[in-house]
């Protein structure tokens, strides 16, 4: 399972949390931006980052998480699991996956990558699937504050197959990884 931009939504962390338990992931990757909202955007649902982060530290066996913009020294404080590494390299049978926030590497400046492995983001807020110059460009989206018409939502990658799913665990697109089949989007309206 893969999520990001949870801004200190204690309403849609909620949420998120009873999505994991039904999908049952082995483990659930966080792309940053757990806790605050930030400046540029309005404050979410129900904004409680004590709450956030209590809910979030429950599940600390499961997650793996990268660095957002908001993320700060003092948040390591208080999670029990690490979120200040900037990137996460995952390799998959697929090719490698390199899962970052966003606000350093993203489409437009890609780390170095070869053709066929995946860059995995969030930060815009805006669940998208790009092919650029060979490299799978995926987000997300985001689960508190979605923009661009977006929904709610989470990803999740099974067997080679990464699948956008809204709060309500409605499938609203997937591209097979493996087969590289599948439509390349920009969120959905």
């Amino acid at each position: 399972m893969i999520a990001s931009d949870l801004h200190g939504s204690a309403y849609y962390t909620k949420k998120l949390l009873q999505c994991m338990e039904t999908e049952e992931p082995a483990r659930v990757l966080l792309l940053g931006d757990l806790l605050y909202h930030g400046p540029r955007n309005d404050l979410p649902r129900e904004y409680a980052p004590k709450e956030v982060l209590a809910m979030l530290n429950a599940h600390k066996d499961r997650l793996f998480c990268v660095r957002g913009n908001c993320e700060a020294e003092v948040d390591q404080m208080v999670l029990e699991f690490p979120v200040l590494a900037d990137y996460a390299l995952l390799a998959d049978p697929c090719g490698v996956i390199f899962a970052t926030h966003g606000h350093h590497h993203n489409e437009a400046q890609k780390p170095p990558l070869r053709a066929g492995d995946v860059l995995l983001y969030g930060h815009t807020h805006v669940p998208m699937c790009h092919l650029s110059d060979g490299i799978l460009c995926l987000n997300p989206g985001s689960v508190s504050i979605p923009k661009e018409g977006s929904e709610h939502g989470y990803m999740i990658l099974d067997d080679g197959v990464f699948i956008w799913k809204n709060l309500d665990q409605v499938e609203y697109h997937r591209y097979d990884w493996a087969h590289q089949t599948g439509d390349c989007f920009t969120a959905r309206p």
